[in-house]
């Protein structure tokens, strides 16, 4: 980043009203949470704020109501596992924004916390209405924005709401997210290795151009591999191939080959006759796929060679499976890939996703550099993308160490913020 943003480390919370954005978009099950990694990823900044005794009013969306109130999407489970995780009561407001909620953030005392429902049961939310963005802004009197995970979203409560409130600075996991995913931006270390997997090619097409000046190997996987086999006119049998993606991936087939990028495709593959059954499974001799058969996993030969780029790796970015990993028969390329980049000493980084839930089902998530929680923000960031939601912080040098001083507040207006 050519500028530091401004860091929850340098604000002072004390007495104040923090409006700190979170991603606790997490899985539900019977009513309760069944994956809490994303609201224990936020818990440091939290106590963070929380500790300095600051009055925090947390605020997140939760699945895609599309602006209606869902009731098997309120964030109450979320409120008991946070309570339960810090060890302190969480009260959930009856809403985001309007008169309850307003009183009820008034009411907190210095280290205590509101959980806000659903930003999303508000269609305005996604809209970015700016008539919403003040309402969400008159709650608090900082912000900080912890969900990198929401970053490419111009969204009211990550964008729209900066607008209404003197300072807006990064928590510890967003500062963690630009400091990693920026050395990969700016400066890797080389041998510099993308791994890129998945089912599209069309969800990497700018990311995919941007590694090519960067990266000095790229091996491909996954479902988004067969269009690439295509692209070269090898027979991928019944695989799925994005037919309109097939001249890009022929454009970066060539700028990877002009560029000095040793681009790498499957040279074996597992198939079968049905994904479904699992019907006719076997491992082709090459590269080519018979007509009545899809390919489902990478083969052995292609594990051993994927293995051999990772090992020289001094740089490492994976993000996408290169198979189907959730069917155990095909998940055995994506293992051996995880345990590859687990034993090199190389800088890791996964970009979130199906990756890193691989990962963290194989219990190697602590051998990695850096999982990123943002997924598609992350792509966005390593394509070369500004995010809406960073550009929204507050540089740092256009601040002084501790801000605001007793008599200042939202109504200090936008004077020097950015």
């Amino acid at each position: 980043m050519p500028l530091r943003k401004l860091s929850v480390k340098e604000i002072d919370a004390r007495g104040r009203r923090v409006f700190l954005r979170v991603d606790f978009n997490v899985p539900l099950r019977d009513g309760r949470v069944a994956d809490d990694t994303r609201i224990r990823a936020s818990l440091p900044t939290l106590r963070n704020i929380l500790d300095g005794g600051g009055r925090v009013l947390l605020a997140s969306h939760l699945g895609r109501p599309k602006g209606r109130v869902v009731p098997e999407l309120s964030l109450r489970p979320v409120a008991l596992r946070l309570s339960e995780l810090l060890g302190r009561p969480v009260r959930l407001a009856p809403d985001c924004v309007g008169a309850p909620t307003e009183a009820l953030a008034r009411g907190l005392a210095d280290g205590q916390a509101l959980l806000l429902e659903n930003l999303r049961f508000h269609a305005e939310e996604e809209a970015n209405d700016a008539a919403f963005s003040e309402r969400l802004g008159a709650l608090a009197e900082l912000y900080v924005n912890d969900a990198f995970g929401s970053a490419h979203r111009a969204h009211a409560s990550v964008v729209g709401i900066v607008r209404h409130l003197p300072r807006a600075a990064a928590g510890l996991l967003m500062e963690r997210e630009l400091d990693m995913l920026g050395r990969l931006r700016e400066d890797p270390a080389r041998p510099y290795v993308a791994i890129l997997g998945g089912a599209k090619v069309s969800d990497k097409i700018d990311l995919l151009h941007n590694m090519i000046g960067k990266v000095d190997a790229l091996l491909v996987g996954g479902a988004m591999a067969y269009t690439f086999m295509r692209a070269r006119g090898m027979p991928v049998g019944g695989s799925r191939v994005e037919e309109d993606r097939i001249e890009p991936a022929v454009q970066i087939l060539k700028a990877a080959m002009n560029g000095g990028v040793r681009l790498h495709l499957p040279i074996d593959h597992v198939v079968a006759r049905s994904a479904e059954t699992g019907e006719g499974r076997h491992v082709t001799p090459g590269p080519d796929i018979e007509p009545d058969c899809v390919g489902l996993d990478i083969g052995p030969r292609t594990r051993e060679a994927f293995t051999e780029e990772i090992a020289a790796a001094r740089t490492i970015f994976w993000n996408g499976p290169l198979g189907r990993f959730e069917v155990e028969p095909y998940a055995e390329g994506t293992a051996a890939v995880a345990r590859a980049v687990a034993a090199s000493k190389a800088f890791s980084v996964i970009g979130g996703g199906d990756s890193a839930a691989a990962v963290n089902r194989l219990g190697l998530s602590s051998s990695f550099t850096h999982i990123s929680t943002g997924g598609g923000a992350s792509l966005e960031f390593l394509a070369g993308r500004d995010l809406p939601g960073v550009a929204a912080l507050s540089d740092a040098d256009s601040s002084t160490a501790t801000i605001l001083d007793p008599d200042d507040g939202p109504g200090a207006g936008p004077g020097g913020r950015r």
